[in-house]
């Protein structure tokens, strides 16, 4: 059974809801690390009123036994406190955003305004993609692999140098979540700059996996390439319009000589650069794996574009709906969460998804099988 992820429930509804299938028996859920991690998301500079409302915490309704994992499907609920504010209201909107699924969603599916569309597509179900992920990096740590990330760039303001992984691992202390103080600071006032214009602003966060073993992922199917699984599950994310690979866009007009990293043996294989960011071939190589995403500037706006009104086909200024001015600190948490599931589905796929006690067995029988090279 390959590892599934499937996410239900409308922002302004009773709560958004994870389905976690493929989980093996035997992992223990620690439920105060999971909520951290709601948390985490919620945090962040430039967002907006909602986050005052909500205190997100994980209900698993299913898939647990004294606290560890049965192997059966897990139930994640994440209830909205926002709900008892909209219960039986019906709030339709007729004006629909340039830049959200409003107007798209609303032709294909034939809803009757564009509040359903609104609903589902909010950036509110990420909160059940961190649950879920919260699992999935419960279950990458016991085979000793670590996720962490960080803010590079918001609007204008850019960080120029590269971070390692504990100052990525350190970034919860900065209210952007980039470890540079300074750039924090400029960070922050291009959200403020932003927020005075009735504007939005996006940015680049980066998100870096170690740990994880040589062997995941394949080059022998174009679906099965573990780099292309990552951009899928990235670009998945709300507002998220470029995925980068290692170097990738940074090294945009580099010959190969200067693209690629050398290979030598060390008593054991070593690389002293890492521009594939860890994948090379569709397949982890061992190095630290690397993704860069850019988030574009959210589409709602306090001073909003134009757009038409569904009903009198007439020009108007488009909704204005409850939002953020920068989500890209909390977008790096579920950029997070979503490296973490698929590095996880990948790794069951590999050794084996029953029993942790057996997948653990495969996992050491193959680190020393390629430790013989």
């Amino acid at each position: 059974m390959s590892l599934v992820l499937k996410t239900s429930g409308e922002s302004h509804g009773r709560g958004v809801f994870a389905l976690l299938e493929g989980v093996p028996a035997g992992l223990f859920v620690d439920l105060d690390f999971v909520n951290a991690e709601l948390a985490r998301r919620q945090r962040g500079y430039g967002r907006g009123g909602r986050m005052r409302i909500e205190k997100d915490e994980a209900d698993v309704l299913s898939g647990l036994y004294n606290g560890k994992t049965t192997g059966a499907p897990i139930l994640i609920a994440v209830w909205n406190r926002d709900w008892e504010n909209w219960k039986g209201i019906d709030r339709p909107v007729w004006r629909p955003r340039p830049g959200h699924a409003d107007l798209p969603a609303l032709l294909k599916y034939g809803y009757p305004n564009v509040r359903p569309s609104i609903e589902r597509a909010s950036a509110r179900e990420t909160a059940a993609r961190v649950a879920a992920g919260a699992i999935c990096k419960l279950l990458l740590k016991e085979f000793g692999i670590e996720i962490a990330s960080c803010v590079v760039s918001i609007g204008r303001v850019r960080l120029e140098r590269e971070v390692s992984f504990e100052e990525m691992l350190s970034s919860d202390g900065s209210q952007v979540r980039c470890p540079d103080r300074e750039v924090e600071k400029l960070m922050m006032e291009e959200i403020d700059k932003a927020r005075a214009e009735g504007d939005s602003v996006g940015g680049v966060f980066e998100v870096r996996a170690r740990g994880v073993p040589p062997g995941l992922g394949s080059h022998v199917q174009w679906d099965r390439r573990l780099d292309a699984s990552i951009a899928q599950a990235m670009m998945s994310i709300q507002a998220v319009k470029a995925v980068s690979i290692g170097c990738g866009w940074d090294c945009f007009g580099s010959w190969g000589s200067r693209f690629h990293d050398e290979i030598a043996w060390d008593e054991g294989i070593k690389r002293s650069t890492n521009r594939a960011g860890g994948i090379e071939g569709g397949i982890s190589n061992g190095e630290e794996i690397v993704v860069k995403c850019f988030m574009k500037p959210i589409p709602t706006l306090t001073k909003p574009l134009r757009s038409f009104d569904i009903r009198t086909k007439e020009t108007v200024c488009a909704q204005v709906e409850r939002s953020d001015v920068c989500a890209v600190p909390a977008a790096s948490v579920v950029g997070e969460a979503m490296l973490a599931f698929v590095l996880a589905k990948a790794l069951l796929e590999k050794f084996g998804a029953d029993n942790l006690d057996d997948i653990k067995a495969a996992f050491d029988a193959y680190k020393k099988r390629i430790q013989r090279l």
